[in-house]
């Protein structure tokens, strides 16, 4: 069964003045656009997880996730994506930032792979680079089953991501390509950086 995936676009922006970062312009469309070519290829179904309001995704003809919990970062829409996963009836969900535009092509398949090698719940995005090893937990295979789990967190005021999946019992998944493709546009510069990659 082809995984689904949901592409976490939540954020606020707020160190690029409050936009959507996977809305930016790049090259000739927008960074969704990229990575949607990235990841169409590797998964079934995909849904977008972002909160406000719906129709500025309208052309991507995508279903748009809001967060059950509001302010609650990337878990809660992680934990969107489990309880939509799950209700179409699939056991793991995949999920990338939306202000990644350059993921590996071949992500899906190492996270799945690793996973199954291991029975691990989780298995999380671990670039080697150049630029050295950074975790990247919002790249990652989720099992639906930890859906309770993770929303009783976020209830609690759980709201690392990284930390809460490493206690939960993820698996780091490495790849080793640069420069790091898993790079995020959190700036103005980072996107400058994205359009020289082009």
């Amino acid at each position: 069964m082809t995984l689904p995936a949901v592409i976490l676009a939540g954020g606020r922006g707020t160190r690029m003045g409050g936009v959507d970062k996977a809305l930016l312009p790049l090259g000739d469309g927008v960074v969704l656009d990229h990575l949607m070519t990235r990841l169409r290829p590797q998964v079934g179904r995909i849904a977008i997880n972002a909160n406000g309001d719906a129709a500025r995704f309208d052309r991507f003809d995508l279903p748009v996730l809001p967060d059950d919990l509001e302010d609650a970062g990337p878990l809660a829409g992680v934990c969107a994506a489990m309880r939509w996963a799950a209700g179409a009836g699939a056991d793991y969900v995949v999920t990338v930032a939306g202000d990644t535009p350059f993921i590996p092509t071949h992500m899906v398949t190492a996270l799945r792979l690793g996973r199954e090698s291991t029975d691990a719940p989780i298995a999380i995005c671990e670039a080697f680079s150049s630029t050295g090893r950074r975790l990247h937990p919002t790249c990652a295979l989720w099992s639906t089953a930890l859906a309770d789990q993770l929303a009783d967190a976020l209830a609690q005021g759980t709201r690392k991501l990284g930390l809460w999946a490493e206690e939960a019992g993820a698996l780091r998944v490495a790849f080793h390509l640069d420069p790091d493709p898993f790079f995020n546009i959190n700036t103005e510069a980072d996107l400058l950086r994205a359009r020289a990659f082009l």
